[in-house]
């Protein structure tokens, strides 16, 4: 009956015994994750700790492309109308030489 006894403990404890290291080894690995994660954490901390900083930079700079922008196109519309402009002239010149022209072509005959 002792020797019952004695090899149900020994059967117990080696239980135990091989339960606690795989819990020492699960610990481990966690204790890697954790300190893993905390890295990674650290790292995109430092990433977006400047972030606002620069999407406000990026917005104000933004801002004035988009006025300058706004000079340009209205200083192009002013260039085409006065391309429009010449062109107009240029046309009603061509027109008035060649009525001229006809018209000192027919006084002679």
């Amino acid at each position: 009956m002792v020797i019952v006894v004695v090899l149900i403990n020994i059967i117990i404890s080696v239980s135990l015994l091989y339960l606690a290291r795989q819990i020492w080894q699960i610990r481990q690995n966690l204790a890697k994750v954790t300190d893993k994660l905390i890295d990674y954490e650290r790292s995109i901390h430092a990433t977006l700790h400047t972030a606002p900083r620069s999407i406000y930079t990026g917005q104000q700079q933004i801002y004035h492309l988009r006025q300058i922008n706004q000079s340009l196109e209205l200083q192009i519309q002013q260039v085409r109308q006065i391309l429009n402009l010449i062109l107009l002239g240029r046309k009603i010149w061509q027109q008035s030489f060649w009525n001229i022209g006809s018209c000192q072509r027919r006084k002679p005959t």
